[in-house]
């Protein structure tokens, strides 16, 4: 049972981070139903900011690391790190997908594939072709225990939720409540008649770039510190499970996407720990094949309302 209960632990953990990227994929497809393949490395770039910023925080200012202050000041880095990669992610929609917004539908897939690798050797040369690790700013205290004495849940944990939940939720309500929000449901259902009732559609477009591209690089931080690990293939290892999570939650569909994160993760943590982990990502694959044979649409049925 305790194995059980720890496995969820690490599935629900790893699911939220699945979902924060996933919906990035979903975000962009949903308003351009374009596949935005250069999300992922968008990611990896915020994981190498955050490498950065801990290398600066414990080695440049002194701050011990594992140290509350290390912590705060790191999370306070948090917003500027999703500012770059947002930067990032609106600058690729501007330079590599704009213009090409009215040619066949092949040629932004082609761009999208190309800045995939761009980014992705960016990364190779920031953070070199091995993995390392990155200072321990994120506490290893165990909060919560079995009655065993086994841990369960810890700050690490504590901190991955306290990251993302927060932002998933905010996500929504902007998406659903907010003018703007709005305005990228209503360009994601007809970009044509959207521009005609005054809204700019570039605009729009470019802020969903932003959103997703901040989306990534939260994410990116929330990785790099919990597992502890920089790797300019993090992009296609993280990028492989959010866009699986995102088809099969229903991809333009934000719940659908962030349900997806949250069962691609339980099920990844379940292989781990009670098959092995080499088969995870045949199983992983293998559920969402059969997810496509039986409701292509995904798991929830793509909503033209909640389409953003």
């Amino acid at each position: 049972m305790e194995e059980l209960v720890k496995a969820l632990t690490i599935g629900v953990t790893n699911g939220l981070i699945i979902a924060l990227i996933a919906i990035g994929y979903t975000l962009v497809y949903g308003i351009l139903e374009l596949i935005n393949f250069a999300h992922a490395d968008v990611f990896m770039l915020g994981t190498a900011f955050t490498y950065f910023a801990t290398e600066l925080i414990v080695h440049g200012i002194g701050i011990p690391a594992s140290s509350t202050l290390a912590l705060v000041v790191t999370l306070l880095a948090l917003p500027i790190i999703m500012l770059m990669t947002a930067t990032i992610n609106a600058s690729i929609e501007r330079l590599a997908y704009r213009p090409l917004r009215n040619a066949p539908r092949l040629a932004p897939l082609i761009s999208a594939i190309g800045m995939s690798f761009v980014l992705q050797n960016i990364g190779l040369l920031l953070l070199g072709p091995s993995q390392k690790a990155v200072e321990p700013v994120l506490p290893r205290t165990d909060l919560v225990f079995f009655p065993s004495g086994a841990a369960w849940f810890g700050v690490d944990e504590m901190i991955v939720v306290g990251v993302t939940v927060p932002l998933l939720l905010a996500l929504r309500w902007f998406v659903a409540s907010t003018r703007q929000g709005k305005a990228m449901r209503a360009t994601a259902q007809d970009r044509e008649a959207s521009g005609l009732m005054g809204i700019d559609v570039n605009r729009t477009i470019s802020l969903t770039f932003l959103i997703a591209g901040g989306l990534a690089g939260a994410a990116g931080l929330v990785v790099a510190l919990y597992y502890g690990q920089k790797f300019f293939q993090y992009g296609l290892q993280f990028g492989l499970l959010s866009f699986t999570a995102a088809v099969m939650g229903g991809i333009g569909n934000l719940t659908g996407a962030t349900l997806g994160g949250l069962f691609v993760g339980i099920v990844a943590a379940m292989s781990d720990r009670f098959i092995e982990a080499k088969w995870t990502s045949v199983i992983v694959f293998s559920l969402l094949i059969l997810v496509l044979i039986f409701r292509p649409t995904g798991l929830l049925a793509e909503q033209q309302s909640e389409r953003a």
